[in-house]
């Protein structure tokens, strides 16, 4: 029997601020085209995804229209004013066919050279648990800073990662986690942070570090770099 179809939610209403300028971040171009365009091009191109949810902003004016890419649907929703209350909302306005406890993958809209192999390891591994995410041990000295933006001392490194997207859990609990912590005021960075709130452990993934999060605009010129370069 063949392994069930994903869906990914893609967060898309923030702006990206640290770049600048009006245009909100995901629709700024890269290699020629809009950076959420390469990265929903990516996630269609895996074998496992069976369709894609894109959380906008009220009221975008860049966003393409498209309903299909590589033969699956895209499907968008309303977003919110946090990229947890745009998770949410994808995750309500998924199709009723994708039951509580279906996985569902979250992907950020900025990370548009995440390897299709890392996908698959991720799913076939932190399927077979609560659910987890992609991410790479921190290899780096860590240095926290005084208050004059001095280093005041050397963090340990050992156990600490850096967590990447996709993320995957079941769509009833990572909702419920989302709206717990919506409940108690606490602004989850991302979904795992959610589900640890709840009480879950989710298992950590390792992926490849090209996996970045476009985020500066030098970053675009490295994402693209990348894209030629990552499959």
């Amino acid at each position: 029997m063949s392994a069930p179809g994903l869906w990914c939610v893609v967060p898309a209403a923030g702006r990206g601020t640290r770049v600048g300028g009006d245009c909100p971040k995901q629709y700024l171009p890269l290699a020629g085209r809009p950076l959420i365009a390469h990265t929903l091009e990516r996630l269609a191109a895996h074998p496992r995804i069976t369709g894609l949810l894109v959380a906008l902003a009220a009221g975008d004016a860049y966003w393409s229209g498209i309903d299909t890419l590589n033969g699956k649907p895209v499907l968008t929703a309303v977003g919110g004013a946090e990229r947890s209350d745009s998770v949410l909302a994808g995750i309500d306005a998924l199709p009723a066919s994708v039951g509580a406890d279906a996985f569902v993958l979250v992907h950020d809209a900025a990370r548009p050279c995440v390897r299709l192999a890392d996908i698959g390891r991720l799913v076939e591994l932190a399927g077979a648990t609560d659910g987890g995410l992609l991410g790479a041990p921190l290899r780096d000295t860590l240095k926290r800073a005084d208050a004059a933006g001095r280093s005041a001392l050397t963090e340990p490194r050992e156990l600490r990662w850096r967590a990447f997207t996709p993320q995957i859990f079941r769509r009833g609990q990572l909702a419920a986690a989302l709206r717990e912590a919506a409940r108690h005021g606490v602004n989850v960075s991302d979904e795992a942070m959610a589900m640890e709130r709840a009480g879950f452990a989710p298992l950590l993934v390792e992926g490849a570090e090209d996996n970045i999060k476009v985020t500066t605009t030098a970053d675009f010129a490295l994402a693209e770099y990348l894209l030629s370069r990552t499959t």
